[in-house]
C-alpha cells in the first residue's frame, strides 16, 4: 500500500504543469501614457488637450474655462475697439480699449504656456506616489499646525 501511495505521488508530482511565464505587470503598463515634450506641446496648441491625454479632466476642463472667457473677451474687446474707431471717439477711449485687448491677448498666452508647463510636469510626475498626507491641527493656546508625509524608497 505504501509503494503504491509513493508511485501515485511521483505520477502526479510529474503531471503538475509547469506554470506559464509571468509577463509584465500590467498596473506597470501605463507607466506614462505620453512623452513630456509631446504633451507640452499638445498643451501649448490647445489648452487642455495633453491633460485630457493624461486623464488630467478637471485640470483640463480649467484651462479650457480660461482659454473660453479669454478669447470671448478679447473678441469682444475687439469688436468693441472697432466701434471705437468707426464713431471716432476720443482717443483716451481708444487707448484704454487697445490696453484691454492687449490684456486679454496676453492672457491667452499664459493660459497656453501655462497648460503646456502643467501637461509636461504631470508626465514627468505621473508615477509619483499618492499616499501623500497633509494633516492640520488646531493648537490649545490658539493656533493651527501643520503637518506633511511624503514617503519615499532609497534604493
Amino acid at each position: 500500500m505504501t509503494l503504491a501511495l509513493l508511485t501515485a505521488s511521483a505520477v502526479l508530482e510529474a503531471q503538475t504543469p509547469v506554470p506559464a511565464p509571468v509577463g509584465p505587470d500590467s498596473s506597470n503598463l501605463m507607466s506614462r501614457p505620453i512623452k513630456p515634450l509631446p504633451a507640452f506641446f499638445m498643451s501649448l496648441a490647445v489648452p487642455g488637450w495633453g491633460q485630457a491625454r493624461l486623464d488630467r479632466k478637471l485640470t483640463g476642463a480649467i484651462f479650457v474655462t480660461i482659454e473660453g472667457l479669454s478669447l470671448g473677451m478679447s473678441v469682444k474687446t475687439i469688436r468693441e475697439l472697432k466701434y471705437l474707431n468707426r464713431v471716432a471717439a476720443d482717443s483716451a477711449r481708444i487707448e484704454g480699449k487697445r490696453s484691454q485687448r492687449q490684456d486679454w491677448l496676453i492672457l491667452i498666452g499664459f493660459n497656453h504656456l501655462f497648460a503646456g508647463l502643467e501637461a509636461f510636469v504631470a508626465t514627468q510626475l505621473h508615477n509619483f506616489p499618492a499616499d501623500i498626507k497633509f494633516q492640520v491641527a488646531p493648537l490649545p493656546g490658539g493656533g493651527l499646525a501643520a503637518g506633511a508625509s511624503i514617503p519615499f524608497r532609497i534604493r
